[in-house]
């Protein structure tokens, strides 16, 4: 660690295989921390640059699936997030830090980002929105439950979150909590949220064998339009989320009731989306049904019971709930449940709905 008055002409920043992190105090005073090689550790970095110390470039997500596009669309992304440190033995334990080295091989905490010095005389600091991480409760599993939101901090310390995203007062130090990555961590980049599976938990997993195997057998039930008699059925994933098929399910999102698609029952006093359901009279939006297939993204193998509303996105009952229940940071303070499969905000009392399918009358 040196403390530097002219931070420009230090050689540990000068130096691209010198790894280093600088944490600037004023114009006149900077505390550079330089860091050696680990033959024990792999390091990979995420982060909005497509330069190539960046090991996983990611683009901000708009509410409803998709990169944000268009001119007012200014990423929240830093172009150096993150990084992550895997043990190369087993149990290959990874650990998460705050922001990821550049080109140079620096990490550069300017007169405004959080930072301070800690009780043991190191430095520590907080990226300009933060990283933040929820571990689930019980992992990521049947069991799961949505865990507390931490931040992360340069050196991996763990910390409650700030009183905005950007604010410069850092939050308490968790001490009984650490920067380790669970099965089903959620890492929040102010822009875009990665979920961490790791092997073991992906071998619980539903395969897309499995998801293929429950559409066809969800088709082979036969289920019916109640109205229109009509037999339905889930399009392949092979040919694409575009138009909805003419078999294609339909679902009043408030109730739960699953038709094929027709055009009447419109309440365009409420909106252009709200219909009435036929059988059970209430109103409200009316979306075609669409089978979830990350299967990283699931809890169980569970049949496709339920679907989130408004998306119309189908997943088992606890794979559902769970997701419903998992408040994912949105803009400086703001917390909104999603879709995991397309982003779109959750929406009605409990985010999602159990489908009921009609059987053939025969």
């Amino acid at each position: 660690m040196h403390h530097i008055s002219t931070p420009l002409v230090s050689k540990a920043l000068s130096n691209r295989g010198q790894h280093s992190i600088s944490y600037t105090l004023s114009r006149s005073h900077s505390v550079i921390v330089e860091y050696t090689h680990d033959s024990d550790t792999d390091m990979f970095q995420i982060g909005r640059s497509t330069e190539n110390m960046i090991d996983f470039v990611v683009t901000d997500t708009s509410p409803g699936g998709g990169a944000a596009e268009g001119p007012s669309a200014q990423s929240t992304i830093s172009r150096y997030a993150c990084r992550i440190l895997c043990d190369r033995r087993p149990p290959y334990t990874s650990r998460i830090y705050a922001a990821g080295f550049d080109a140079s091989s620096n990490i550069f905490l300017g007169e405004r980002a959080a930072k301070w010095r800690t009780p043991d005389g190191l430095m520590d600091g907080l990226t300009t929105n933060g990283v933040l991480v929820m571990h689930p409760a019980g992992g990521f599993s049947e069991d799961s439950a949505p865990g507390v939101w931490r931040e992360i901090s340069v050196c991996g310390n763990v910390y409650t979150l700030r009183d905005s995203r950007s604010a410069q007062q850092r939050g308490k130090l968790v001490e009984n909590e650490s920067n380790v990555l669970q099965d089903g961590s959620l890492i929040d980049l102010c822009g875009a949220t990665l979920l961490w599976r790791t092997p073991a938990g992906l071998l619980r997993a539903p395969t897309l064998k499995q998801l293929e195997a429950q559409r066809q057998e969800a088709n082979a039930a036969r289920p019916q339009c109640p109205v229109g008699l009509s037999t339905l059925a889930f399009p392949s994933p092979a040919r694409g989320r575009t138009a909805p098929d003419k078999q294609q399910p339909w679902v009043y999102v408030r109730c739960g009731h699953v038709h094929g698609y027709h055009g009447w029952g419109c309440r365009r006093e409420r909106g252009p989306q709200e219909r009435e359901c036929p059988l059970c009279r209430l109103v409200g939006p009316y979306v075609p049904l669409w089978l979830g297939q990350e299967a990283g993204l699931c809890l169980d193998p569970g049949p496709p019971s339920h679907a989130f509303a408004p998306c119309g996105h189908v997943c088992s009952e606890k794979t559902a709930r769970y997701w419903a229940q998992t408040p994912l940071p949105h803009g400086t303070h703001a917390f909104h449940a999603a879709c995991p499969f397309c982003g779109a905000w959750l929406t009605g009392e409990h985010g999602c709905v159990r489908l009921i399918f009609q059987g053939p009358l025969d």
